[in-house]
């Protein structure tokens, strides 16, 4: 047995195929002074070329697991935009006189060995990223072929020193039974992409092998614990083997449970929602039995395009979402770029810290027209089923009052039209700004229903950025201070009688349901993949128990006692 670490779960047993690793072919003459302009141009079509690349995985592997894993793309994007890496590249061309594909190669390996002598894993393994933009443009300027994967279609264990996330992307995950490296860490972009698909990945293996894995060995790994089986005994074979097809029984059980309605063994009903962002992730969710979409994030039909989208356009989609749904709610959640999220062709000032800065709904008040323009659309699509409106980022009554009148607006365009749509659509906010909660009861007021987006929340209120690798520890969504706001918020509602619901991460964390139940929040909204694990474990809980929790989770002091109590909870529920 060898030990590596587990870095996406699950039991894969199977042949190994080892990845060959890039070799370069460099040229080693130098050019002519009057040479330079060329390779300069060399160098910008590589660049052009591999970014349209970079940008069709985004988009394939978006369509696949969601927004949030393929943004794992846009740090490949800023690297081939980054003035630092090109300006290097340009000056070895430059004070050498050698070919592009040599300049970016010495580049690379400054920048990778810079980073692999940085004290910090993040940092080391964010050098894997630059290694793998630079194989993608060596590739186009040396006009290189791809690294062939088995032609047959009998599957395979993947077995590479490292993996980058282009390759992770290429593979057909049908043939792919598990992947084994010897490189990597847990918080390693390719890492987050295996767990993203649901490919057992272990890595870490270097220095722990007696002999190299060679193609055709028989392997067995346990993506969990991180333990890989070379040529194992017969009855390794056969232990691994049942547990593997314990687990599948466990999926195919949790499939069964798509139609099946969330409710606890003491009758409390749970209306478990979709986050979605394209038509894919809809028929998806469905599948898995999501009664609506609480959450359609309508900022990336924005994305991966030259101009906004027309009115017309996003009525397309908006109806075909609410017309699939058919009975259940729809929530369209109005634009909400700026922070973590760029348009090309709409430039957003620089700033210091853009999470607090341009975005959201402060973009839609200040654009109005852009603003009026979804607005418009999403009303046309509410004659087509039942569909809300939902303003991000809200901090104040003005800009809830601000908007519904931009709201109020569109609906007068589309009378004088004689357009059909719902004059009493429901309008919501998303309640992730401790502003919100902290008047949420005036709040209330003004609106129809709340959402909490749990992930802007935990992170403002605890002044932690969770994609910052130095204190993204910090970030904890079981804090007291983060009880205390949700309770908070659910008490004001109730208080003025509106629904609500939550569509952040917290929704679908199995640790915080029985939070959820015990709080009366009968609406979560989160990935697809995680609805039918949620729904098997409502099905076992009893609200009775849950206000027993509760009380108790409130008298916690700090995070690791809140986590704790949930950890006990879980194991005897």
């Amino acid at each position: 047995m060898i030990q590596g670490i587990g870095a996406s779960s699950g039991i894969a047993i199977g042949k190994a195929f080892v990845l060959p690793t890039w070799e370069w072919d460099l040229p080693d003459q130098r050019i002519d002074s009057i040479d330079l302009a060329k390779e300069f141009e060399r160098l910008y079509e590589g660049v052009r070329t591999s970014k349209n690349e970079i940008e069709f995985l985004k988009q394939e592997f978006r369509e696949v697991v969601g927004p949030d894993q393929s943004s794992i793309f846009d740090a490949h994007l800023a690297i081939l935009e980054d003035p630092v890496f090109m300006s290097e590249i340009q000056g070895i061309i430059e004070r050498q006189y050698t070919a592009a594909e040599v300049a970016v190669k010495e580049a690379i390996d400054h920048f990778v060995k810079m980073f692999d002598l940085l004290d910090d894993e993040y940092m080391k393994e964010r050098a894997l990223d630059i290694k793998d933009v630079g194989n993608r443009l060596l590739k186009h300027l040396l006009g290189a072929p791809e690294i062939t994967l088995p032609s047959d279609t009998n599957p395979y264990l993947l077995v590479a020193k490292e993996l980058s996330p282009s390759q992770l992307a290429n593979l057909n995950q049908n043939y792919v039974l598990g992947i084994a490296t010897l490189q990597g860490g847990r918080t390693s972009h390719s890492a987050i992409m295996a767990r993203a698909l649901g490919i057992p990945f272990v890595l870490g293996l270097e220095g722990k092998l007696d002999d190299p894995i060679q193609t055709g060995d028989m392997l067995v790994i346990d993506g969990g614990d991180g333990t890989v089986f070379v040529n194992p005994a017969e009855e390794v074979l056969l232990e691994y083997t049942q547990l593997r097809d314990e687990q599948t029984e466990k999926k195919s059980k949790l499939r069964q449970l798509a139609n099946v309605p969330a409710v606890t063994v003491d009758g409390t009903e749970m209306r478990l929602q979709a986050n979605i962002s394209s038509l894919k992730e809809l028929n998806v969710a469905l599948s898995h039995g999501a009664c609506g979409v609480g959450l359609f994030r309508t900022e990336f039909l924005y994305m991966d395009r030259q101009h906004f989208p027309e009115e017309e356009e996003q009525f397309d989609v908006y109806r075909e979402v609410a017309e699939k749904v058919g009975a259940n709610h729809v929530v369209i959640r109005t634009l909400d770029i700026g922070g973590d999220k760029h348009l090309d062709y709409f430039a957003l000032p620089e700033e210091d810290n853009p999470f607090l800065g341009y975005r959201a709904i402060r973009i839609c008040l200040d654009r109005k027209e852009l603003f009026k323009t979804q607005l418009r659309a999403i009303l046309r699509a509410s004659h087509y089923g039942n569909v809300k409106i939902m303003y991000p980022m809200i901090s104040s009554l003005d800009e809830v009052r601000e908007a519904n009148e931009v709201l109020a607006e569109a609906k007068r365009e589309l009378d004088q039209k004689g357009l059909p749509y719902n004059a009493q659509i429901p309008v919501g906010i998303m309640v992730e700004v401790p502003a919100a909660v902290t008047i949420a009861d005036l709040l209330a007021d003004e609106v129809d229903f709340f959402s909490i987006g749990t992930n802007d929340l935990v992170q403002y209120v605890l002044a932690v950025d969770r994609m910052n690798e130095q204190i993204s520890h910090m970030y904890n969504p079981f804090h007291p201070a983060i009880l205390r706001l949700l309770r908070m918020t659910v008490e004001a509602a109730k208080t003025k009688g509106i629904p609500i619901s939550v569509c952040g991460e917290l929704a679908g964390d199995e640790r915080a349901l029985a939070l959820w139940v015990a709080l009366g929040v009968h609406d979560l909204s989160m990935s697809a993949h995680s609805i039918l694990h949620l729904k098997s474990r409502v099905l076992e809980m009893r609200k009775t128990d849950c206000l027993e929790l509760k009380d108790k989770l409130y008298q916690c002091r700090t995070h690791r006692e809140i986590e704790q109590l949930l950890h006990e909870f879980a194991l005897h529920k």
